[in-house]
């Protein structure tokens, strides 16, 4: 095992609480943690807004410290992080290429992942879906933890969705032009922000000054297969654990996962087989 973060330098890790202290006080971080178990987990989360840059990432790493954890923690992320060049910048902060085999190393070496299954489906969802998790049946991480033997430990970060205005989620221009073949992207998405504007594609990619909204993050208990379970009825098992309340408000509001995956039209759009 690696202690202490061997996959971070200290400049990341001061940074991560530099980032911690400042939603801490902008927006208002509120949090709350479950015990963690003695071994490694794989940590699932919800998107807020954005991409390569988004709160929950730094509502993740301040709810993270608080636990008291010493474990490294590898972030699965988007290979366009590479592709526009800036993957390696995040690379000490323990962020790797999203895939299945990536996630097992790391647990076999018995550090933490971090996973966001939804992807940018879920990073660029419309204003009117802020308060949803979508994650599109995308339920590869259920089996990566079976296959693992590890536990699920999901965390639930409220808010994040309200620090820019996604008009319209771009799918529609992303697959006229084949980006979900080239880049893997689903979303091109017509935004809102500061100091950009009115812009596609471009807050979320790129820095932006997020709106100062109310983040509650809620790292849940750990969640373990039960006997007679596939890795999708582990998932969907998942899913209610997730519609936690904060403060009164609600964790995640909406539909649900579950909701999505029948009915939903990101599920018709956006499914995809796990690999």
């Amino acid at each position: 095992m690696r202690d202490n973060r061997e996959t971070q330098t200290s400049w990341a890790r001061l940074a991560g609480r530099v980032g911690a202290e400042l939603i801490r006080i902008y927006n208002r971080h509120e949090i709350a943690t479950a015990p963690l178990p003695s071994g490694p987990v794989l940590f699932v989360a919800n998107h807020g807004f954005g991409g390569v840059f988004d709160l929950n990432v730094l509502a993740f790493g301040a709810a993270y410290e608080h636990t008291g954890d010493s474990r490294g923690v590898v972030t699965l992320t988007h290979q366009m992080a590479w592709t526009l060049g800036i993957g390696r910048l995040l690379e000490p902060f323990g962020a790797r290429p999203a895939g299945r085999q990536a996630a097992l190393d790391a647990l076999a070496a018995g550090d933490h992942v971090l996973v966001f299954p939804g992807g940018d489906v879920d990073a660029f969802k419309p204003w009117a879906q802020r308060n949803d998790i979508v994650f599109a049946g995308r339920y590869g991480f259920a089996r990566v933890a079976m296959d693992a033997g590890v536990p699920v430990v999901p965390v639930v970060t409220s808010g994040g969705a309200e620090s820019a205005i996604v008009l319209d989620d771009g799918t529609l221009l992303a697959r006229a032009l084949k980006l979900d073949r080239v880049l893997r992207l689903k979303c091109l998405p017509v935004t809102v922000s500061v100091p950009w504007g009115l812009t596609i594609a471009t807050a979320g990619l790129l820095p932006y000054l997020p709106l100062p909204t109310k983040l509650r993050t809620t790292v849940l208990p750990a969640m373990r297969p039960q006997p007679g379970d596939d890795h999708e009825a582990f998932a969907r098992r998942i899913e209610p654990s997730c519609r936690t309340s904060s403060a009164g408000r609600p964790a995640i509001a909406g539909r649900s996962w579950a909701d999505e995956a029948r009915t939903g039209r990101y599920e018709r759009a956006h499914a995809r087989p796990v690999s």
